[in-house]
């Protein structure tokens, strides 16, 4: 007599099936903390790799142009926090950053409210030329 399931396909529905709940579990529980949690602190992190030989660089362009609107925008409230990190150990390729830069906004609304930094950015350089080529 035949087997209508085998083992295997057993196991892997079962695996889907467990898969899916977690996954519809996750998304309800995002979208209760996105609904609840409206002015809680929202955390977007960005990695950065350097080519070998260019930290240095990189970091003097940073502090230079990009970290002084950040700063700009905590004195201005947009923003809670704002810190970069280099990591203490190095990992494999596919999973290498050199530079983490972790923002702290108010809250979601403020992170995805479509802001203009535009005027900021003439009112911080002033030379836009010498900005735009950096």
């Amino acid at each position: 007599m035949r087997k209508l399931f085998s083992p295997r396909f057993l196991f892997a529905s079962v695996i889907l099936i467990a898969t899916a709940f977690l996954a519809v579990g996750h998304f309800a529980k995002a979208s209760a903390q996105t609904a609840s949690g409206s002015d809680k602190p929202f955390v977007i992190e960005y990695y950065y790799k350097t080519k070998w030989g260019h930290a240095d660089e990189f970091i003097a362009l940073f502090r230079k142009n990009h970290y002084p609107v950040l700063r700009k925008q905590v004195e201005m409230g947009r923003l809670l926090k704002v810190t970069a990190v280099a990591p203490v150990y190095h990992t494999t390729e596919d999973g290498r950053w050199d530079y983490r830069v972790t923002i702290v906004y108010k809250n979601a609304a403020i992170a995805n409210d479509g802001y203009d930094s535009a005027p900021l950015l003439k009112q911080l350089f002033p030379d836009q030329d010498t900005f735009k080529k950096e």
